[in-house]
């Protein structure tokens, strides 16, 4: 696998040296990688094929994220630590005690309603 950057990077894929490019197969769940969509964003990988890997990643400076597939010229490995890199990739809402929010499932009679 190719040299992980220690800042975000400043090639556009389609400049990138094709002997520089790791293969989609081997990154694997949770690592973390830029990904190129309109500029190079923080994200961490889904899973991953022979052919390209599907990425969790914030597409702005925003709190919200993005899913989608990338090819591997539109991703390469990071090193830098991002909001993102929480366990499983995930913030968990917390109410006002710190602990996360109680999941309730709907009743019979609201179902029925």
């Amino acid at each position: 696998m190719e040299a992980i950057p220690m800042s975000t990077p400043t090639i556009a894929p389609l400049h990138r040296d094709p002997a520089d490019v790791a293969p989609a197969d081997s990154y694997h769940k949770a690592d973390r990688v830029w990904v190129y969509r309109g500029g190079w964003h923080a994200g961490i990988i889904e899973s991953s094929s022979a052919l390209a890997v599907t990425v969790t990643y914030r597409p702005g400076e925003n709190r919200g994220t993005g899913v989608d597939t990338f090819m591997p010229s539109y991703v390469t490995a990071r090193a830098d630590e991002d909001p993102l890199d929480r366990p499983a990739g995930r913030a968990t809402r917390r109410g006002s005690t710190g602990q996360p929010f109680p999941v309730r499932m709907p009743t019979t009679d609201q179902l029925s309603a």
